[in-house]
């Protein structure tokens, strides 16, 4: 028996985005950008998957840009506003942004920028207020994360949108986390620049989008034949694009049934694994992304006992599950996110994450319980009986 609980990480391609890739590769298969009827064909496929993944977020068609996927997309963002300005200007951020923001803006602090990391509670949320008075003059860009990949945390978006549309400044919300499993409407949130990846709602790897509100100027990270709008120069990846929007509609048009499927299952597991005193949730129990369960261990002997050591042993158990904390060259390093949020280090190197999608049962879940508990009863170090002489 194989259960996939990491659905966070990627999700499976769905038939019918893996059928429109293959259609495309078959028989749509031209250049987007020639003038032939082979290219005819491939423009009429970008342009279908566009009003797709528009429609997905209520966008205007012209608004969405293809990318390689969501690191592309807020890379695209950050640095599009960048390399507007000749001279270092100020940014925004949390301190739970994933990566893909985090790295881009630790860069343009080497070259001058300041930049504000905003703090977030234990349950990782950010503190609006915090965000009002971290406004300055010279705010170009705040990128607060929609939903945290590790903790499930969902931040107020649309409340510190209207902040910073108030103030004047652009803001960013990478919504990777959140496409499929909430509603996303860019008419009703006031974000000027969104994130989106493929491979986390059904579609393939390698496609992405940003959207970009209307009247937002970006310079391009890359230079060429002026594809999307002059803002991603290169051929587009078809197949994965087509993908990508076959799978953005068919999200939505679930997600009033399975929202409330994929909650009813997260509450489900962690009743099952609310009688285990060891394990203590992480993140916000309300404001909490649909499919996302996750603890850590604070009292866990690190080196018996720690997020690695839970994903291997429930791998060889037949269950694929995620640890929060980055494994590198043998070592194992804490949680960036997990400290942040004022864990300990040794806490921080225990977290596990537990992501559930279209294929989870209640019967994974009550299974998946099960051997978590039977690994964390053997794995924990059995007190010694008392020597009372």
């Amino acid at each position: 028996m194989q259960i996939y609980l990491d659905y966070s990480a990627t999700t499976p391609t769905r038939p019918e985005a893996i059928a429109q890739m293959q259609q495309v590769l078959t028989e749509q298969w031209g250049n987007p950008s020639s003038l032939h009827v082979w290219g005819n064909r491939a423009a009429t496929i970008l342009e279908r998957s566009r009003f797709q993944v528009a429609r997905f977020i209520n966008a205007p068609e012209e608004s969405i840009v293809f990318t390689s996927g969501g690191t592309e997309s807020n890379n695209l963002a950050v640095m599009g506003i960048a390399h507007q300005y000749s001279t270092p200007q100020h940014m925004i951020i949390s301190s739970v942004e994933h990566s893909a923001i985090s790295e881009p803006v630790r860069l343009l602090e080497q070259w001058g920028w300041e930049i504000t990391r905003l703090p977030v509670n234990v349950l990782g949320q950010v503190n609006p207020v915090d965000l009002q008075s971290a406004l300055r003059s010279n705010t170009v860009l705040v990128s607060i994360i929609y939903g945290q990949s590790e903790v499930g945390t969902v931040q107020p978006i649309a409340q510190i949108g209207q902040i910073v549309r108030n103030h004047g400044a652009i803001f960013h919300t990478d919504a990777v986390q959140v496409a499929g499993r909430l509603p996303l409407d860019v008419q009703q949130l006031p974000v000027d620049l969104l994130s989106l990846s493929s491979h986390k709602l059904y579609g393939s790897q390698g496609a992405g989008a940003l959207y970009v509100r209307p009247g937002v100027e970006l310079a391009p990270l890359l230079n060429g034949g002026g594809q999307e709008g002059k803002l991603r120069s290169g051929t587009q990846a078809l197949p994965a694009i087509a993908s990508f929007g076959i799978a953005a509609e068919l999200s939505a048009q679930e997600l009033s049934t399975e929202t409330p499927r994929l909650i009813r299952l997260r509450d489900r597991l962690f009743d099952q694994l609310s009688d285990v005193p060891e394990l203590v949730t992480t993140g916000d129990r309300i404001h909490r992304l649909p499919h996302h369960v996750s603890f850590c261990l604070p009292d866990a002997d690190g080196e018996m006992l720690n997020g690695k050591v839970l994903v291997r042993q429930m791998n060889l158990a037949g269950i694929g599950i995620s640890a929060g904390a980055a494994c590198s060259s043998g070592t194992l390093k804490p949680s960036a996110i997990l400290l942040t949020m004022g864990y300990s280090d040794r806490a921080a190197k225990s977290g596990i994450r537990l992501t559930l999608g279209r294929h989870t049962t209640e019967e994974d879940i009550d299974w998946s319980a099960i051997v978590l508990k039977q690994i964390l009863a053997r794995l924990q170090p059995q007190k010694q009986p008392c020597e009372c002489f």
